[in-house]
């Protein structure tokens, strides 16, 4: 079972719907089966990469949200966050493009590493108020994960997977993305947003047995399409 999520670093509801959809897939039966890639997305293409201001100042002069809805804002997502067992810290986060951040995405994938670069990029923007826009952060980050000083800088100092981002953005674009967290199912069921744990999992359950249906077998010579043998029901016993 292919599953692609479109996701930005920059985006609390794609740290929280990372660990809901972990929480589904971790009691899925068939887990072992399932192959997840992170997709790039952009909520804010035209930041600059460091923005002078903090992240309330961005959301009140960008997007025109009051200081009380900023502050709702908050409030619910870090309490849906603590419910999933992260620690939000908004007024620490560090506001920039993530066009580069999503290029170091790429490369971790190419290397295997793709899922622990997405965890360790979203705590560190989220939980730890460091800058994922910075090229020494990164490679820091990257070193830690598993990555070279010299891939990682040969990879952000160049336009290196550039065209891999603009792709999975076009990609997105294509198949009627705007929002994200966006988790496609074998591109024939898709998620939006941060749902909870049991939606996921329902929809795991039933892509699977679409992929995967039981075929009754008869008997040899069996003129019907399945010919019951002798068993026990509601009703009792035959």
């Amino acid at each position: 079972m292919q599953i692609e999520i479109w996701s930005d670093v920059k985006c609390p509801w794609c740290f929280v719907g990372k660990r809901r959809f972990e929480t589904a897939l971790a009691g899925f039966e068939h887990r072992d089966q399932v192959t997840v890639t992170w997709k790039s997305f952009q909520l804010d293409p035209d930041l600059p990469d460091h923005y002078d201001g903090t992240e309330q100042q961005y959301l009140a002069e960008r997007k025109g949200i009051s200081e009380d809805r900023i502050r709702e804002m908050w409030d619910s997502l870090s309490a849906s966050a603590a419910g999933e067992g992260l620690n939000f810290r908004f007024e620490d986060v560090v506001v920039g493009n993530s066009f580069t951040a999503h290029r170091f995405l790429h490369l971790a994938k190419s290397q295997g590493l793709g899922d622990a670069a997405k965890e360790a990029i979203l705590s560190a923007h989220f939980e730890q108020g460091k800058d994922t826009s910075d090229t020494d952060f990164l490679v820091e980050l990257g070193q830690k994960i598993g990555l070279t000083e010299q891939d990682v800088r040969a990879t952000l100092d160049t336009d290196r997977f550039a065209d891999d981002v603009h792709h999975d953005i076009a990609e997105a674009r294509a198949l009627g993305i705007s929002g994200v967290p966006f988790f496609v199912i074998d591109r024939k069921y898709g998620i939006s947003g941060a749902q909870p744990a049991d939606l996921f999992a329902e929809a795991l359950t039933t892509a699977w047995q679409e992929a995967n249906p039981l075929t009754l077998v008869s008997p040899a010579g069996s003129a019907a399409a399945s010919a019951d043998g002798e068993a026990c029901g509601p009703e009792g016993c035959n």
